[in-house]
């Protein structure tokens, strides 16, 4: 795409977008001009049908995940080649809505001690305890974690919107039995192996499933998983749900209210 590309990388700066979220788009875009080996400014509504097309039969490619390649799409050609007739009828796939299986406390409680170190341990009672993202579990620093007040500071969120959350004291112990063992160096909480500034998704995910077969736990866990629970608990003991929409930090209280249907009766 040469000049294309950057010319799209800028659009996608200047609408704030993310880095994550710039390089996906880019990538998707860059897929889209080779499945045709065309330029795209040849290129039209039909080829964009015949991409989605590719992507769903032949690759077998999640609605969710084609959905993301649509938007890379709409901002190629919306924004990037101001030529928005292309996108103009092409439609978001419409997405099955699976309600996540929570685990119950006690398995929660297992996984915590099938985690296979301290740094583990730490990394899921936050994810559990103060509800977090993988994203900003990963991106803590230890200048986030204010023990005397006993709160995290999470910054640069999916709602680039900057939020305090309470921290768990059976968290931040973790958190000093692990820094106790380990001593990282650098600000960041949780970094990599061989150099890397932080762990990345991936491996939290293959930590997060090794110890949940260890635990015994048959249903599907992942990390997001523990941030379902968080909130789904608190409900359950009683929390309010406006407290619960300010510590995940959605913008929306529908987002929030879907919570009340995975609560125990």
């Amino acid at each position: 795409m040469g000049q294309l590309q950057d010319r799209m990388i800028e659009d996608l700066t200047l609408r704030g977008s993310a880095p994550g979220t710039t390089s996906a788009y880019v990538r998707y875009a860059r897929a889209f001009v080779a499945f045709h080996r065309r330029s795209p400014t040849e290129l039209g509504e039909e080829h964009v049908r015949a991409w989605l097309l590719h992507l769903l039969k032949e690759k077998g490619r999640s609605q969710r995940t084609v959905n993301v390649h649509i938007a890379a799409l709409r901002v190629l050609f919306t924004v990037t080649l101001r030529r928005p007739e292309v996108m103009e009828h092409v439609r978001s796939v419409r997405t099955p809505h699976h309600q996540p299986d929570i685990p119950s406390g006690q398995q929660v409680r297992a996984l915590l001690d099938a985690a296979p170190s301290l740094k583990h341990r730490a990394m899921f009672m936050l994810l559990y305890g103060a509800g977090l993202r993988v994203s900003e579990m990963l991106a803590l620093t230890t200048a986030d974690v204010d023990s005397a007040r006993m709160v995290l500071h999470i910054r640069d969120t999916k709602n680039r919107h900057d939020r305090i959350v309470p921290l768990p004291p059976p968290a931040l112990d973790a958190m000093r039995a692990y820094w106790k063992e380990e001593c990282p160096k650098g600000p960041v909480l949780f970094p990599g192996r061989g150099g890397r500034e932080t762990l990345t998704r991936e491996t939290v995910q293959k930590v997060v499933s090794h110890a949940a077969r260890k635990a015994g736990i048959s249903k599907r866990v992942y990390p997001h998983l523990l941030r379902h629970a968080f909130a789904t608990h608190m409900l359950e003991l009683g929390g309010d749900i406006r407290t619960v929409q300010i510590l995940l930090g959605h913008r929306s209280l529908q987002s929030t209210a879907r919570y009340t249907h995975l609560t125990e009766a």
